[in-house]
């Protein structure tokens, strides 16, 4: 993996602007047909549920900024919870939500910017990125764009889904699109509880196979430029509900992140 470029403040405000037009450009032109139909009843069909806790004892982050979080992440959930993505829709997290301000309610929340933490206005939504990318990996719809984590910034506690499993967001530029390829409609809904981010996709007919995500060539690299990075292989095995068969493993995708806590830890650890 190449050592990082530190771009100058002018080089990175003019990349901003460019790819801020470029999206907005996208979401405003035919022929993708976004998602923006908002339903308070529930699909009859549960597909997959998931949740991941509010808040976490982190080094060196100040809890406040969770707090924060936690009130961003209700803000953006209802904007978009409910929301019913029809066949031939594209589901864009940016496009749905709109800019994070603080007239629409956002506070300052952690964000991580070129492997540190800091301050900024509705930062933590990348849970709620994370958290939608997830579910949808058990689901036969399709993810046309996704960011992975460019740093792995915290050690594994308690990790229950492979490294690598989420999508990270910045916006407009860095989204997170799913689109509907099937036949049937899907439905995202959302809850923000005292100690979860809850989510879960519904449909209006039930699925005929069952999904696992996985990893594989899971490595941490010592690079030549003095650093570690952190790397692996993303797949979900398809299997047929009725009988238990697999029926495919596809490929999803590839993380490389750069480390930043010593690799010692995890090993300490196991």
């Amino acid at each position: 993996m190449e050592k990082p470029k530190q771009r100058s403040g002018l080089r990175q405000a003019a990349g901003k602007i460019y790819y801020t037009l470029f999206k907005n450009i996208y979401w405003h032109l035919p022929p993708t047909k976004f998602a923006k139909t908002l339903k308070a009843e529930f699909l009859p069909c549960e597909i997959f549920t998931h949740k991941s806790p509010l808040i976490r004892k982190l080094k060196n982050v100040d809890m406040w900024m969770q707090h924060n979080k936690v009130q961003n992440l209700k803000t953006a959930v209802r904007r978009i919870n409910g929301l019913v993505i029809k066949p031939g829709e594209v589901f864009s997290y940016w496009r749905s939500l709109g800019k994070p301000t603080i007239r629409k309610g956002y506070l300052e929340g952690m964000i991580l910017h070129n492997g540190t933490v800091k301050a900024g206005v509705g930062g933590g939504l990348c849970q709620l990125s994370n958290l939608v990318f997830w579910m949808t990996l058990h689901t036969p719809l399709t993810v046309i764009e996704r960011w992975h984590h460019a740093y792995d910034v915290f050690p594994d506690e308690d990790r229950k889904q492979p490294f690598g499993s989420g999508a990270t967001c910045a916006y407009p530029f860095i989204d997170l699109q799913i689109k509907n390829n099937t036949g049937q409609n899907f439905q995202l809904t959302l809850e923000v509880t005292n100690e979860f981010l809850m989510g879960k996709w519904y449909s209006d007919q039930p699925l005929s196979f069952t999904y696992e995500v996985i990893e594989k060539e899971h490595e941490i690299k010592s690079e030549w430029w003095g650093g570690y990075t952190r790397n692996n292989k993303i797949f979900r095995k398809i299997t047929d509900s009725t009988n238990g068969n697999l029926i495919n493993e596809e490929f999803i995708t590839e993380n490389h992140a750069i480390m930043m806590y010593s690799p010692m830890i995890e090993a300490e650890k196991k």
